[in-house]
């Protein structure tokens, strides 16, 4: 089954893959702040997800950002529970490689968030980042609250002005509530942190985001 060639779409939940109950282990505290990356979070503290293609490179960005508590890389957005990388990789759970990020709301605003999310990858090709192709690298902001989803809409369309008047595309970025989030292997947590010189595949910008 993990032989055929990837889905050009999203699966429907009747086709994705079984996946199982039980949930990754033995992830180790944050590597560069030392905080859990499982709940309980602090009081006060929000959440919100992020993802922009290979998630190594995605949380490198956020857990730079002042105010952000800590963040892990994993799956969301598709079907199958608990899946591993490799199955993820196939296509067929209809999840994107995404970074959850917890943050202190007094100390960094969501649109902080928005500036790093849309100045550093390409928010205008679906399912697709560079070189890395599939849905599970398609842009998504996955939101946890109302004021979250209607904020992640307005940065969407004032950075769509911006990227018009610049002579770039459509964004094509996933904008939904958050689903399930499934924590990826602790190989992959803070990857970027554990290994420098590994890949990244983000850091362009195609043009500022005007928030703050």
């Amino acid at each position: 089954m993990f032989g055929r060639s990837k889905p050009h779409s999203i699966l429907s939940p009747a086709d994705a893959l079984p996946g199982r109950e039980t949930a990754v282990d033995g992830l180790q505290p944050h590597f560069v702040n030392g905080n859990p990356l499982t709940p309980p979070f602090p009081a006060g503290h929000e959440v919100i997800s992020f993802a922009m293609g290979c998630f190594w490179g995605t949380e490198k960005y956020f857990w730079k950002v002042d105010g952000v508590w800590t963040t892990a890389a994993g799956y969301q957005g598709g079907h199958t529970p608990n899946p591993t990388y490799q199955e993820v990789c196939t296509g067929r759970t209809g999840h994107a490689e995404a970074v959850i990020v917890v943050y202190d709301p007094e100390k960094v605003t969501l649109d902080s968030l928005f500036k790093e999310f849309w100045e550093n990858h390409d928010p205008t090709t679906p399912n697709r980042q560079g070189n890395d192709v599939g849905t599970q690298y398609r842009s998504a902001i996955y939101t946890t609250t109302p004021a979250q989803y209607e904020a992640a809409v307005r940065s969407r369309d004032v950075y769509q002005e911006k990227l018009s008047a610049a002579g770039f595309g459509m964004i094509s970025t996933e904008i939904r509530e958050a689903g399930p989030f499934f924590y990826a292997e602790d190989y992959h947590q803070q990857y970027l942190a554990k290994n420098p010189a590994g890949y990244c595949n983000h850091g362009f910008c195609q043009a500022p985001y005007p928030g703050s």
